[in-house]
């Protein structure tokens, strides 16, 4: 019998806040973290708003000289990851330090460092290069860095698995422990991509928004009139434990990580599979996982990024996989107010989906205004719901056509 794994700390840095109880408060108040991009002059480009993490200040968790030798996105992991272990009042000690992991993955790596150091390379030449340039931009640099700071000397690695990152990291830190080769995994994910190159590569691939005018209504999920989705930054970092481990220290605990699912489209490396089988099949995988019935699932916090053919494919994939159960469903995104966080945000999003369970609340969908006949289902519009829901599942899809749900529960002791 493999063992229950729950969640025991949350950690985030986001468009709306720089905590997970600030980007909370303010899911629930329907609040956009959606604005004009200030990091660098956007006018040339054709999409020019994005979700900043703003007013971060670096030096709460690092010293002035690891804050100017790592990425940003080794730095919002690090803070993200600090707060979700003082959440979990979980003190690592010689006795846990070799059954304590870390697995907070990134889609994009440390970008800023490698474009800054490249401007340095092509006008000053190699010698301008940072010493640190490799070290500082790795992507498994985040959990590496995380472990050094917090003692971790369990497994530590990463994946980077684009807008899936998230997702993939907290199942498989689930799976590291279930296989018994940890009692805590850290694990997450954290993207800082707002970058020029990033942005002119979304922009010329046409995938994001161009409502420039009105920024905190261009994330749109599942709204006919969606045009992309919006480039966001930040972190999301959740403690995951062993439920013998947790309820041995008297851990709180927000929800059940139960089960895993993951797939590929096989089919394009931007476009999702019009046909939803890709993500249906993990959907379907992850409740077989957690030995739970399609009828069980009472609210979905949907991938939901605000393209046409995501939002369309992900509908159509939840149709397949709980047929008119689909109908009963409460599906909400959070994209509609932190934009997308790439491979933050489905870490990011599993935390809403354990506080929506613990807190019986589900955050709503903002900006939708006109149906889309072929994006029919219950988007939660405009409000939060209270609602007491026991069961939820949360997707990602990332390009590559790959593919990643989660199942979660809401926390039951164990009987004894």
């Amino acid at each position: 019998m493999k063992s229950r794994v729950v969640i025991t700390g949350l950690g985030a840095l986001t468009p709306l806040g720089n905590s997970m109880e600030q980007t909370w408060r303010k899911l629930l108040n329907g609040a956009s973290g959606i604005g004009r991009i200030t990091r660098f002059d956007a006018s040339a480009f054709t999409s020019r708003l994005a979700g900043e993490v703003k007013k971060f200040d670096a030096l709460r968790y690092l010293t002035a000289k690891d804050a100017l030798r790592i990425d940003p996105f080794i730095q919002y992991a690090l803070a993200a990851a600090l707060m979700a272990v003082e959440d979990a009042e979980l003190i690592i000690t010689p006795d846990s330090e070799l059954r304590t992991g870390v697995l907070v993955g990134s889609g994009r790596g440390g970008v800023i460092t490698s474009e800054k150091n490249m401007t340095a390379l092509l006008t000053k030449g190699p010698r301008a290069v940072s010493p640190f340039y490799t070290p500082m931009s790795l992507v498994n640099m985040a959990s590496g860095f995380i472990s050094m700071k917090l003692g971790a000397k369990g497994p530590c690695l990463d994946v980077s698995t684009a807008c899936a990152t998230g997702t993939h990291a907290l199942g498989e830190a689930m799976k590291i422990i279930q296989r018994g080769d940890a009692d805590v995994m850290i694990a997450g994910g954290a993207e800082a991509s707002l970058t020029p190159l990033v942005l002119a590569g979304f922009c010329q691939a046409k995938a994001l928004s161009v409502r420039n005018d009105e920024p905190d209504k261009a994330s749109r999920p599942f709204d006919r009139d969606r045009d992309g989705f919006v480039l966001a930054e930040g972190a999301g970092v959740l403690v995951l434990e062993a439920l013998g481990h947790a309820e041995k220290r008297g851990a709180k605990i927000y929800a059940e990580l139960a089960g895993y699912g993951l797939s590929s489209d096989a089919y394009h490396y931007t476009k999702p599979d019009p046909t939803g089988n890709g993500p249906a099949r993990a959907m379907s995988l992850a409740l077989s996982d957690a030995d739970m019935r399609p009828e069980e699932i009472y609210y979905i916090n949907a991938h939901g990024t605000s393209t046409v053919s995501n939002d369309r494919v992900e509908t159509l994939a939840i149709k397949k996989t709980f047929g008119e159960q689909a109908y009963k469903l409460a599906v909400s995104s959070s994209k509609s107010m932190l934009g997308h966080m790439l491979g933050a945000a489905g870490a990011v999003e599993a935390a809403i989906t354990a506080l929506a369970l613990r807190e019986g609340i589900i955050p709503p969908t903002i900006n939708y205004e006109t149906s889309d006949p072929e994006c029919d289902l219950d988007f939660v519009p405009g409000r939060a719901r209270k609602k007491n829901i026991q069961a939820a599942l949360s997707n990602s899809l990332g390009f590559g056509g790959i593919n990643a749900a989660l199942v979660l529960k809401k926390y039951e002791p164990s009987i004894v």
